[in-house]
């Protein structure tokens, strides 16, 4: 038993349409703040150098904020803000 050729390109335009579909979807969430928006999630925020060697950051992570020592013989989150 054979299918016609009308059912197979019926069947790839619905599923076109359907794809298309989840597709607007999918950008309208994003465009209306309902979906996660892609980008970074670590976002260096201000840099204080306190000697040649050693800074304090502020560093935005998730949307929380951490206060970072580097530079000196070990790394140090002093604190979440």
């Amino acid at each position: 038993m054979t299918i016609p050729t009308g059912t197979w390109l019926l069947a790839a335009a619905l599923l076109a349409g359907i794809v298309a579909l989840l597709l607007l979807l999918a950008r309208g969430a994003r465009r209306f703040g309902l979906a996660p928006a892609a980008g970074r999630r670590l976002k260096v925020e201000e840099v204080l150098p306190l000697d040649s060697r050693r800074r304090l950051l502020i560093v935005r992570c998730d949307g929380r904020e951490a206060l970072l020592l580097t530079g000196g013989p070990q790394d140090v989150v002093v604190g979440w803000l």
